[in-house]
């Protein structure tokens, strides 16, 4: 079976991985997707946009993709797209009027309950099967024998959870993935390594960089042990400070207690607020508000990121509370989610 694959983003590719385990080891992945997985066609680094206004600048390559994959998929068997709802919803559409018959499966759905409710229509016109990774999510959605819930990735990827607090004097960096949001968060890291005297200092650093990059984005560093694995630096860890996205997640599930905190473009958080309403940005306070509780921990943007506010999260936060909720959030998701959508592929 030969499958045409859209997994433009890094976390979409981390499930990807996962997936894979549960799959026939002949089924081939053609498309845009990482490199360990196959020959796709373009670097995955390539792709990376950053906001509204990055996305624009790389308009007219997109479109290109986009014709390039619609042709890539006359003969594949299957579609797969993976998030990254700005190129893959145009893609779902594209694909259906060329191939009115092709199985087009939907796995990491846009997020149609935060803002542009009108992606539930294109999505339930335009694909065969949605998988969703949020217990909530099928409420907005009419045809429910298209969508179920399958489970989330995370509950796959993360082996361990912690059993107790830890005093392990260590606590987490994670200033993101893209450039703009380390360049964003470093400073502000580095003066509170000043301030937390006494600890070991823990960066976590994507293994896709290399050391040009890691030099030129993250300046000096010398402070900090660096770690390429998030998931054991968080198990090790006392405490984390970390950029807004699926770290935050983790880092909940894992039951390591954290600050969020996120600087975005002016203009891109500009558009982000007056579109999208939601009470929080980080996933599992918008997990907690679904099941009717307190948010599970603090959230601080743009002009609210200094180093006095982080300071103050870390020295006051009741850190007993929070790893007590990280085990209602994890039977709140209840499963992982890679065996049930290969089970969708595969039938």
């Amino acid at each position: 079976m030969k499958i045409l694959v859209s997994a433009m983003e890094t976390s979409s590719n981390v499930h990807l991985k996962e997936l894979k385990k549960y799959l026939p080891s002949q089924i081939e992945f053609v498309g845009v997707f990482d490199k360990e997985l196959g020959n796709p066609l373009y670097d995955l680094s390539s792709l990376a946009i950053m906001g509204f206004v990055d996305a624009l600048k790389k308009l007219r390559f997109f479109f290109k993709l986009r014709d390039e994959l619609v042709n890539l998929a006359k003969d594949c068997d299957k579609v797969l797209l993976l998030d990254s709802s700005g190129f893959n919803l145009p893609l779902a559409k594209k694909l259906r009027q060329t191939y009115p018959n092709k199985e087009i499966i939907y796995y990491i759905l846009p997020q149609a309950w935060a803002w542009k409710k009108g992606r539930v229509k294109v999505l339930e016109e335009n694909c065969s099967k949605l998988c969703s990774i949020l217990p909530f999510e099928s409420e907005l959605y009419s045809n429910k024998e298209k969508i179920s819930y399958v489970g989330h990735p995370l509950l796959d990827e993360i082996k361990e959870f912690k059993t107790e607090l830890s005093n392990s004097n260590k606590i987490v960096f994670m200033p993101g993935s893209r450039k703009t949001e380390i360049t964003n968060l470093m400073p502000i890291f580095k003066e509170l390594v000043k301030r937390i005297p006494n600890k070991e200092y823990i960066l976590v650093i994507p293994s896709k960089f290399d050391d040009e990059y890691i030099k030129k984005t993250y300046g000096n560093h010398e402070e900090f042990t660096i770690s390429r694995n998030a998931h054991e630096a968080l198990k090790e860890a006392e405490y984390a400070f970390i950029c807004s996205g699926t770290a935050t997640l983790e880092a909940a599930l894992i039951g390591t207690p954290f600050t969020l905190s996120y600087i975005a473009k002016k203009l891109d958080f500009f558009i982000g607020k007056t579109f999208v309403k939601l009470n929080f940005v980080g996933l599992a306070n918008i997990f907690f508000e679904k099941m009717g509780k307190e948010q599970l921990h603090s959230e601080f943007l743009q002009n609210e990121v200094t180093v006095n506010n982080l300071l103050t999260d870390y020295q006051t936060m009741d850190k007993v509370r929070f790893f007590e909720n990280s085990k209602l959030l994890r039977e709140y998701l209840k499963q992982g989610s890679s065996a049930n959508v290969a089970e969708i592929i595969k039938n």
